[in-house]
């Protein structure tokens, strides 16, 4: 990722946070309308799991700059991931509950090169984090 992808992530992610709580409830809605099949995988609170959202995402969009410390959190999110439930075919979904949550809190904000920021950050992410849970299902 460049530095102004990396820019463009962190300034409209703080956009985001003074409405985390509602934004992390907005993805999740997305996401169940996206792939209904999902909602089986959370069984807890959903607010508590926003947060924890918020604050993974928060996490990883500090150390964009930082591969070196980034890719270990991502891999061992991965492997936790794995042993949810989660498949590889998710992250599609996943992906595009977060690309419209995005596009509706910050509306003009969410323009076009910060659209392909994002898309690069997430498609990192997802790899990461799927390579991650299919080393562990050939380790098992």
């Amino acid at each position: 990722m460049s530095p102004d992808q990396i820019q463009r992530i962190r300034s409209s992610f703080a956009r985001l946070l003074p409405m985390a709580e509602p934004a992390a409830a907005l993805f999740y809605a997305n996401l169940f309308r996206e792939d209904p099949s999902l909602q089986s995988l959370f069984r807890g609170d959903m607010v508590e799991q926003g947060a924890r959202l918020m604050q993974m995402i928060g996490g990883a969009v500090g150390l964009l700059d930082k591969p070196q410390l980034l890719t270990p959190v991502l891999r061992n999110l991965g492997r936790r991931h794995g042993g949810y439930g989660v498949r590889p075919a998710h992250y599609a979904s996943v992906g595009a509950a977060l690309m419209k949550t995005l596009e509706q809190g910050l509306g003009e904000a969410f323009d076009g090169e910060t659209r392909t920021a994002w898309a690069a950050m997430y498609a990192l992410v997802s790899e990461l984090m799927i390579e991650a849970s299919s080393d562990e299902a050939v380790a098992a």
